[in-house]
């Protein structure tokens, strides 16, 4: 019998907030803040303190859910949680269930099977629970409890279970997190643990309606370990299917050292946490004036913008992904192209994809931290489109913009690169190259054509790169044909 996967996601996105869901504690950097040094008895769980709800955690999650093209709940309530676990002080989690903020929503994705949407079940608000360290040695064993991150905002997506393969499970993953950043309300921070997506994965005879038995793997906090724990229990539960095993429904984490998903404890069932409004939080009501003002303060969407790309800038889809993957990004090519309005968008995104990107992976550097600006990028363009100078000078010269900062002009005239056009110098330097090398001459004038390249690269040294290649290539062609007709005569 032949299995198909089954998989849906829930992401946990802290928001970007200066202080707690429910108190005046600030949101500090874990990797930088002395442990338990933002702490209160509301976000420690004292006995007798109220939580008061965080507005900017609830405008930052209705962006989201705009975004995602949700219904917005009028009306949404706060829920207790309840499960002990040592970083959880209260021994309840404050969050959204059966009334969540938003429902009903959906997230486009691109494939190499064209686009889909992937529907959004529910978004609501919690709040983050607290950071255990495990210590261990010979001796003893323990672990140390952090409460930083006790109380901080907590947006959860939960997708319905649209997904079938690894590739559309990355899409979403990524398109997500671009969303969030796009958004302003996450920074996609994923090493520092701000996004942390838990898959359900499941398998059912392909064609059947009937949903298999699904296993859910907690605290994936990077998109690698996202993709292989899912695909190591998708292989795990075809083997068993056909073993004739039954699968059992558990929860389960991911060793990133052995590669391999480990059984934490069955699955627990909404009934298990005892669910119950939060007797100390009113319910929490979304005017219409307030969500219009939050809708129209939205920035164009990832996939609106893809598509813009495609349609106003005649981009192909894949360069237009690429432009639009970081918003910083996108904005460098836009401001490029009103700079050079006489060079095709395309040829400017090609510039930026291939040359840029290129010094982004090697300096380690952000679009928005290199020395050369939009306007620069510009000039540069300008200056080949004119014939100034050519392409292999023009990547030159961009190296030397982006290691010094100075304008392309400056470097041009400081290090004498301006192209050369005059017919007469161009053909005494291919007349010097053919002269100095006779035995390759003698060979092309026998048959080996493919020595024309070779002859232009020649040319083209002699010339310290400054030869206009257009002019070059057609006064070569021209004194070669005339040698191999006086050869042949």
């Amino acid at each position: 019998m032949q299995y198909e996967p089954v998989i849906g996601l829930e992401i946990h996105a802290e928001l970007l907030t200066r202080s707690k869901m429910f108190c005046g504690c600030p949101v500090v950097d874990l990797t930088q803040a002395p442990p338990n040094s933002a702490v209160c008895p509301v976000c420690a769980g004292m006995p007798g303190t109220l939580p008061v709800v965080n507005r900017q955690a609830v405008e930052l999650a209705l962006r989201v859910a705009l975004a995602l093209e949700c219904q917005i709940a009028p009306v949404s309530l706060f829920a207790r949680k309840n499960y002990f676990y040592p970083d959880l002080p209260k021994g309840y989690q404050i969050s959204q269930y059966e009334y969540p903020l938003a429902q009903h929503g959906k997230l486009p994705i691109r494939t190499m099977d064209g686009e889909r949407f992937i529907r959004i079940r529910r978004v609501h608000l919690e709040e983050d629970t607290g950071k255990l360290t495990h210590v261990s040695s010979e001796k003893e064993s323990y672990s140390l409890v952090d409460l930083n991150r006790a109380g901080v905002p907590l947006l959860e997506i939960v997708t319905e279970p649209d997904m079938h393969t690894l590739e559309e499970l990355r899409a979403f993953a990524e398109g997500m997190r671009h969303l969030l950043r796009v958004l302003g309300v996450n920074s996609g921070d994923m090493e520092k643990g701000v996004i942390r997506f838990e898959a359900n994965v499941s398998l059912h005879p392909v064609g059947s309606a009937e949903l298999g038995t699904r296993v859910e793997i907690k605290n994936l906090n990077s998109f690698r370990a996202l993709i292989r724990a899912t695909a190591y229990q998708i292989e795990q539960q075809m083997a068993a299917l056909q073993r004739g095993e039954t699968i059992e429904q558990e929860t389960l984490g991911w060793d990133d050292v052995s590669e391999m998903t480990f059984s934490q404890r069955s699955k627990e069932e909404a009934h298990d946490y005892r669910y119950f409004p939060e007797p100390d939080l009113p319910p929490l009501a979304v005017e219409r004036s307030w969500l219009e003002r939050v809708a129209a303060s939205l920035p164009e969407l990832p996939f609106a913008r893809l598509k813009r790309f495609q349609t106003q800038y005649g981009l192909s889809a894949e360069d237009a992904a690429l432009l639009i993957a970081e918003y910083a990004i996108a904005d460098y090519f836009e401001e490029t192209v009103k700079a050079v309005p006489q060079v095709a968008a395309r040829v400017v995104a090609a510039w930026i994809t291939g040359e840029l990107f290129a010094w982004l992976n090697q300096s380690g550097e952000r679009m928005e931290e290199i020395k050369v600006s939009p306007a620069a990028l510009g000039e540069l363009l300008r200056l080949v489109s004119q014939g100034e100078i050519n392409l292999n000078t023009a990547k030159t010269v961009l190296s030397e913009m982006l290691h010094s900062g100075h304008a392309a002009g400056q470097i041009v005239a400081e290090r004498g690169l301006k192209q050369i056009s005059d017919a007469d110098q161009i053909a005494h330097w291919v007349a010097q190259v053919l002269i100095a090398h006779p035995q390759e001459l003698e060979n092309y004038l026998s048959g080996k054509e493919t020595l024309f390249n070779w002859f232009f690269g020649q040319v083209m040294r002699l010339a310290e790169g400054r030869a206009d290649p257009q002019q070059l290539r057609q006064e070569l062609e021209k004194q070669l044909q005339t040698r191999k007709a006086n050869h042949q005569g």
